[in-house]
């Protein structure tokens, strides 16, 4: 059965982005009270969540009494940081473990948070392993912990996507031509997050990897082709060509070729049929490149 939505609010991390937007979306429309930490409740993104009726306050994962603030009352959390800062994955990690030190502080009774699939499998991928330790930390701390593990973000194709080639595109990626990368959009994180938050004793405790389709870099290239109309080749990048491109995304690929996600799609899909696929995504989201 759903839980009581009169326990308390959610606070959603990371709640003007992707991942906490979709979190932040689906559990006001399901009726949640949430409520979003943001460095600058000012901006539009915040404004636009005051106006959809989220509760906005300002704070900073390295403020510690401004995450013990913004914890107070709070029935759940959503946490999700992000490598992309000025210090990468040791500054993901330290904020990750304070926002979990604050949630045991604070006694949340429901602790989501938003992790990558294979952070259990000792990738040697940094920002994998990165949000292992804080899985692991999360862990340690005995928080009634869901994880959520989602594959590479189909989001990802807006930067990496198709590139002019002749009369046509080419999609040039680290993958072998037989090698399926599991992909998720992260629209749907909100999904699986209100699922979570909604049913308690069936989430708490669990680890779940998601992805919301499955394909090869020469299926991927057909549906290009399809969504645009024009002829889109699949190009294999040899993996040193990437690593020294940028040695991350190297080893991630390199990952994704000789291991790769493990989500159950089926079952993921069956729970929630309206999950988004490249295709979807595509013709919501991509316009192909114009030739140079």
């Amino acid at each position: 059965m759903p839980t009581d939505h009169t326990k308390g609010s959610v606070l959603v991390l990371g709640a003007t982005g992707n991942q906490g937007g979709a979190v932040t979306q689906e559990l006001l429309r399901r009726g949640w009270p949430v409520r979003a930490l943001t460095r600058d409740p000012k901006s539009a993104k915040a404004r636009a969540l005051t106006e959809a009726g989220t509760e906005v306050v300002a704070g900073d994962l390295d403020d510690p009494q401004s995450l013990d603030a913004a914890l107070s009352g709070v029935y759940g959390i959503y946490s999700v940081q992000t490598f992309m800062g000025p210090e990468g994955v040791e500054g993901e990690e330290r904020q990750g473990r304070a926002v979990a030190d604050a949630a045991a502080r604070a006694k949340v009774q429901h602790f989501v948070y938003g992790s990558v699939g294979g952070a259990d499998r000792d990738s040697g991928v940094p920002h994998f392993d990165s949000k292992g330790r804080i899985e692991k930390y999360i862990a340690e701390l005995g928080l009634p912990a869901t994880v959520l593990r989602p594959a590479f973000f189909i989001n990802n194709f807006a930067f990496v996507g198709p590139q002019p080639a002749g009369d046509g595109l080419v999609l040039a990626l680290g993958l072998k031509p037989e090698t399926k990368l599991q992909m998720f959009a992260s629209e749907n994180i909100g999904l699986f997050a209100a699922d979570a938050f909604d049913n308690p004793a069936e989430y708490i405790g669990r680890q779940l990897e998601l992805a919301t389709d499955e394909l090869t870099g020469p299926q991927m290239a057909e549906v290009f082709e399809k969504v645009s109309g024009l002829p889109t080749a699949f190009q294999e990048l040899p993996i040193e060509q990437v690593r020294q491109f940028n040695e991350e995304m190297g080893v991630m690929f390199g990952w994704f070729n000789d291991e790769g996600f493990s989500a159950d799609l089926p079952a993921l899909r069956a729970q929630h049929p309206e999950l988004i696929t490249l295709e979807v995504w595509a013709h919501r989201n991509w316009t192909a490149p114009a030739a140079q």
